[in-house]
């Protein structure tokens, strides 16, 4: 007879359940064997089954899962996470406010995504913070319904653990010293593999995060040479790309290699466009943490990343303006951001309307310093920002031109006029004072009334 599995780790059931197993198989005997079945033999046979079953449910109920509990307890909506529909063991806040189960959310971010599950709103950064209420509120749940707490919240770190198995050291292992190889073909199908490998699964880039000198045996074939091949350029600037996505500690030690950037400004200045493109890309996943957006600042990168924005190549624009927007949160970042000539890059190109949403959100940051406000003014940009304010239909860009002209309007007299005259013609500003969002509401009224001042000024003398 096969094993059932439910006595086999307790000595006392196994001798249990074979006896109730002979019993059993007594009463079969005599079943068959006699013709004239009394009823005692019959209610016999009905105790020893019942005695079995019994001692089977005893055995799954004292062996049962925190899986099994959660399926037949009522768990409350808010301590489940939207990703996985499971009671949560490591609630953390995404970017977007809305709480998750840190494993679950670390899977979706490291396979690529930028926003939201929930709200599908853009993510800022990928950060996470550990939800201390909602993981106090679900350890009190548990201990109220009589689940192991101690087992809820380091479940999820014995998953991790199991991501990473010895075979997966062993090929990790073994294409980092391939990689590292002075034969080239050794190092394009190496760096190939771990490229595929570390934007398939998590465990790979977890094993990138382990220790800094991983990272510098990858990038070991680009540190010598001044020519590194295309192909080969294109694969470890992509791994360093899927390493960065996976969590704060691995963009902390990507981001403090001293071999990194001075790599990534080299990709970005003469690798191929998918290269480029995603040099840029990790540029802006890095830049998620704000020590290293201080630290990426200082390297000068800006200037190859705005040469990059110039040429236009509509495969790289959008990762480009999404490392220059991240680097600008910084505040030193905008005053090397307009030294490297990001304003009349970003002026050119929205004056000829392409790529307006990404770049007028860089130039409203940008306009913080002096020195843009007279660039704009040089480049005759109230022109073609009281054009978007006017006419088009996305309320972000229409916001975000109010509020460049406002800081022109405050700060440099002689843009007056021009303002004065577009609201005479068409009454844009006011109309958007009353149908923008609240912050381009309270720009319009702020240049409103500074247009109005000057007015009576004009009048009183």
């Amino acid at each position: 007879m096969a094993k059932t599995g439910v006595f086999d780790s307790d000595p006392t059931a196994i001798a249990k359940a074979k006896e109730l197993k002979r019993e059993m198989r007594k009463f079969l005997i005599k079943i068959e064997d006699d013709d004239d079945l009394g009823v005692q033999t019959i209610d016999q046979l009905q105790d020893a089954l019942s005695a079995f079953r019994e001692a089977t449910m005893r055995k799954i109920a004292k062996s049962s899962s925190l899986e099994m509990l959660e399926t037949t307890l009522p768990c409350p909506q808010d301590f489940r996470c939207p990703l996985s529909n499971e009671l949560m063991r490591d609630p953390v806040v995404l970017a977007s406010g809305q709480t998750y189960d840190k494993l679950f959310i670390q899977k979706w971010l490291s396979s690529g995504n930028r926003t939201c599950p929930k709200t599908q709103q853009v993510l800022p950064h990928t950060a996470l913070t550990p939800n201390l209420l909602i993981r106090d509120m679900i350890s009190k749940w548990c201990k109220k319904i009589g689940l192991d707490t101690k087992n809820q919240f380091n479940s999820n770190l014995v998953n991790e653990e199991e991501a990473v198995t010895r075979s997966d050291r062993e090929i990790f292992n073994s294409l980092l010293c391939k990689v590292s190889s002075s034969i080239l073909q050794d190092q394009k199908s190496a760096a190939k593999e771990l490229r595929l490998l570390t934007r398939k699964g998590t465990e790979f880039r977890a094993l990138f995060g382990e220790s800094p000198d991983e990272i510098t045996r990858l990038l070991n074939p680009l540190l010598h040479g001044s020519n590194p091949d295309e192909n080969l350029q294109e694969d470890v600037v992509t791994t360093l790309l899927n390493i960065s996505i996976h969590d704060d500690n691995n963009k902390k030690l990507v981001c403090e290699n001293p071999n990194v950037i001075p790599l990534l400004i080299d990709a970005l200045r003469r690798g191929t466009v998918a290269t480029r493109s995603n040099a840029a890309a990790a540029v802006f996943t890095l830049s998620a943490l704000d020590s290293n957006k201080v630290l990426i600042g200082k390297s000068g990168i800006l200037k190859p990343l705005i040469d990059l924005l110039e040429e236009g190549n509509p495969l790289a624009i959008k990762d480009v303006a999404a490392a220059i927007f991240t680097l600008c949160i910084a505040h030193e970042n905008r005053s090397r951001a307009v030294r490297d000539g990001a304003v009349r890059v970003l002026g050119k190109k929205i004056s000829n309307g392409l790529y307006v949403d990404e770049l007028l959100a860089i130039l409203a940051m940008l306009v913080t310093h002096w020195k843009a406000v007279e660039e704009l003014g040089e480049l005759g940009g109230v022109s073609w920002l009281l054009k978007i304010t006017r006419e088009s239909e996305c309320k972000r860009n229409k916001e975000n031109a109010i509020v460049i002209l406002h800081t022109i309007c405050f700060s440099d007299r002689t843009k007056w006029k021009e303002i004065k005259e577009e609201e005479n013609a068409h009454g844009t500003i006011t109309k958007l004072s009353r149908e923008g969002t609240s912050r381009a509401q309270r720009k319009a009224n702020g240049i409103l009334d500074r247009l109005r001042k000057a007015m009576n000024l004009t009048h009183t003398a």
